[in-house]
């Protein structure tokens, strides 16, 4: 298996704040091109059997309208579902959606994550550090799948040095992707937060 490091440059990241009023959110997207055909990707992220083997085990009813819960993380509902090119679920609260998007590009596939939530609840782009680096080990955790580079118990996987020093890496890419959407103050308390969750072994001489 090659560096993860090396994998950083094959995602790419966008933090966007849009809408106005109480319609105002934080949108989060991870973008990332898979070397197998919509029908193996779109199996992979939504049959329980593939999905524990790269995500979590997930429980629920994985139709339109049905409830789901992830093991260990969020549960919602099942909002849209038009396979195989993308679905929307609702995720640890009715305004929390995450869609998903997939797009043939020959034989391959283009994948687009989105998670979006109000202004009010994410504070600012600085949100995204909160969400952005799972989501980024997620689709990272796909693509080692698709590769047949098998990880084993993902959650055990995702605590591994070698996942938590992706993980400071990412952290690094999403205050890129933050731009101008949050203050200085707010990125460096989410990027704190962030090292907290997703990197809380890697040490600044490590990240330096």
């Amino acid at each position: 298996m090659r560096d993860l490091i090396d994998e950083l440059v094959a995602a790419h990241r966008d933090v966007q704040r849009r809408g106005s009023g109480d319609a105002e959110e934080i949108a989060v997207s991870v973008h990332r091109r898979y070397d197998a055909p919509v029908a193996d990707v779109w199996s992979a992220v939504t049959e329980p059997d593939r999905l524990a083997r790269w995500f979590a085990p997930v429980s629920g009813d994985l139709q339109l309208g049905g409830a789901f819960q992830v093991e260990g993380n969020a549960g919602g509902e099942v909002r849209k579902c038009d396979p195989p090119h993308g679905f929307s679920v609702s995720w640890g609260g009715p305004q929390s959606i995450v869609r998903l998007w997939l797009t043939p590009d020959g034989a391959a596939t283009e994948l687009r994550l989105e998670h979006s939530v109000p202004v009010a609840f994410a504070g600012s782009g600085a949100g995204a550090l909160y969400v952005g680096p799972g989501w980024d080990v997620a689709v990272l955790g796909l693509a080692l799948f698709l590769r047949g580079d098998l990880v084993g118990d993902p959650v055990a996987w995702e605590g591994t040095p070698e996942v938590q020093r992706y993980n400071a890496a990412t952290i690094d890419a999403w205050v890129t992707a933050i731009g101008e959407t949050a203050t200085p103050d707010e990125v460096a308390a989410g990027v704190q937060a962030a090292l907290a969750q997703f990197a809380p072994d890697v040490s600044e001489d490590a990240r330096t």
